[in-house]
């Protein structure tokens, strides 16, 4: 089963709720700002679970002029891909 954001319920078992479901959203690019309306959250409670998941090596970010874009790196695609597959999705 996937979870409400596009995680696997196996990855929020991993990660928490939280970080699963950012990670879930950052199959495209987003902004911390965008990530907040969407989850109806702070910019800086976002941002803190995204340097989590930067230094763990899940998403990777990119400077788009002022912008900061985050997006789910290879590996983070990879373990949200193999939590479908466990979970039967």
């Amino acid at each position: 089963m996937t979870a409400q954001g596009g995680a696997p319920e196996a990855v929020e078992d991993l990660l928490g709720a939280p970080r699963a479901r950012l990670l879930g959203a950052l199959r495209w690019p987003a902004t911390t700002s965008a990530l907040a309306r969407r989850f109806g959250v702070t910019p800086s409670a976002v941002s803190q679970h995204l340097g989590v998941l930067h230094r763990s090596g899940l998403v990777d970010r990119e400077r788009s002029g002022r912008r900061v874009l985050y997006q789910a790196s290879e590996l983070g695609l990879a373990l949200l891909d193999q939590g479908l597959l466990r979970s039967g999705a």
